[in-house]
């Protein structure tokens, strides 16, 4: 692909006004979504359109986009089995993260004690709320979970939205090219590669409206779930977000030991994505802008296509964080204290069934019910205590998830030796934009697959 650096590539942007500052305007708009949920609760719900209406802008756009993403990243690889290794090793990390997080939370759980002296009834329950919640939707095991991946239908996985499989595909596209030819299917790549440049032009004007959507989304958080529920959940949310802290200071451990990685200049980079993330409770509406912002910073365009929709489903930190609070949380607020044997079996349970929600409405209560069930200790119904924090949970899963999946990707292309840190360290300088900043479509100049550690400097282009 072409890539229009910006005109003083040497030297950084021209700082903007502080109003012009998505950030600022993201922010402002976060402040005032929660004003007006607070003191008009019923004009805060119904400006829930707002925050939807702007994340169904970008879900129009992330499955075209990650599909052009990986095949035109892996078509300048030239080696499939290249491919194959970064995602073999993202999904090592993925899964070691995963059970890192699992075993953290219930370490939290063990200490804080968070549903010590409640003294729940079972009788006083009833599944109707849960199964309203879940959409009486079955848990998928972990069979029909990896079928799923497979789409049954092109056209079918990108009209569903269906990451995994758009991802699947495109991979298997991606690896035909290298196999047939990068030459004899030049024509292909480079429709392809336009069409790439469309999309970040397009991604920069849904952008211009993320203020209005998380004003949206913010408004009916606050307005339809109101602040007074914190303190009916506050050591369990208090669990949550201490624990996220805590994660959160292990991985900016994790992105300075091995791919060093100054990860709070990185979230100062992304300021933007991770304000829109808190303020829409969506990693999803961010998902195109951070993947950009991740290639600007040195990864490869073919690792971070992989890393990033991968990490969406596979490498949930926060969820996983919540989950394994949440379930000693319930098995304490009826009693039972659970012996190390029954919470290494639940930590089993929790790996397979988080792994098995993704993209499904309910998710954290349906891996909740499925592990409940299986170790029959407290009754399903008791999922339902959760349905009155679950919502006060969204920023703490939202930032960990994001921040989590952003130092995968880090770690596996330091891992594969495709990591650039003099290209971070120069979009950390402020010489590399994203599509809004500049006239021209930015879209970002990244190392390949095809030679070790290349060198770049933010006004070299790259294929």
């Amino acid at each position: 692909m072409k890539i229009h650096a910006p005109e003083t590539a040497s030297t950084p942007a021209a700082k903007k006004p502080l109003y012009k500052s998505l950030f600022f305007q993201i922010l402002m708009a976060v402040v005032a979504g929660i004003v007006i949920g607070y003191l008009w609760p019923n004009i805060g719900s119904a400006l829930r359109p707002l925050g939807d209406g702007f994340i169904q802008l970008i879900k129009m756009i992330i499955a075209p986009l990650i599909f052009l993403v990986i095949v035109t990243g892996i078509s300048a690889v030239g080696d499939v089995r290249a491919v194959g290794r970064v995602g073999v090793k993202a999904l090592v990390y993925f899964t070691a993260a995963t059970l890192f997080a699992l075993a953290f939370g219930l370490v939290v759980a063990n200490v804080v004690q968070p549903g010590a002296g409640l003294n729940i009834d079972p009788a006083s329950l009833s599944e109707d709320a849960v199964n309203a919640k879940t959409t009486t939707a079955p848990p998928k095991d972990a069979g029909q979970f990896l079928l799923g991946i497979i789409p049954t239908s092109v056209v079918g996985a990108f009209a569903s939205n269906s990451l995994l499989q758009v991802l699947c595909f495109a991979v298997f596209f991606g690896a035909a090219i290298v196999v047939v030819g990068r030459e004899k299917c030049k024509p292909v790549i480079d429709i392809m590669e336009t069409t790439l440049e469309i999309f970040f032009r397009i991604m920069a004007w849904v952008m211009r409206v993320a203020p209005v959507g998380a004003f949206g989304a913010m408004a009916f958080i606050i307005g339809q779930y109101g602040l007074s529920s914190l303190s009916t959940y506050a050591l369990l949310v208090a669990a949550c977000y201490g624990s996220a802290l805590i994660f959160i200071g292990l991985l900016f451990v994790v992105a300075w030991a091995y791919p060093r990685v100054p990860l709070w200049q990185f979230i100062k980079y992304s300021r933007e994505e991770f304000m829109l993330a808190l303020g829409t409770a969506s990693t999803e509406s961010v998902l195109p802008r951070i993947m950009t912002k991740l290639t600007n910073a040195g990864c490869s365009r073919a690792t971070t296509g992989l890393v990033v929709p991968t990490g969406y489903s596979f490498n949930l930190d926060g969820a996983a964080l919540y989950l394994s609070i949440s379930l000693l949380f319930l098995a304490q607020a009826f009693g039972h204290n659970l012996d190390l044997g029954q919470q290494l079996a639940a930590l089993g349970i929790l790996m397979l069934t988080s792994k098995g929600m993704a993209g499904v409405p309910g998710s954290a209560f349906l891996a909740l019910s499925a592990t409940a069930g299986a170790l029959g200790i407290f009754p399903v119904a008791g999922v339902a205590l959760l349905l009155g924090a679950d919502r006060l949970m969204d920023s703490m899963r939202v930032v960990v998830n994001l921040l989590g999946n952003c130092v995968a990707t880090f770690v596996v292309s330091k891992w594969e030796g495709q990591f650039d840190r003099e290209a971070m360290l120069a979009a950390f300088r402020g010489e590399t934009t994203t599509p809004e900043e500049g006239d021209a479509v930015a879209e970002p100049t990244v190392p390949t697959l095809s030679s070790p550690q290349p060198r770049l400097t933010a006004g070299t282009n790259s294929a």
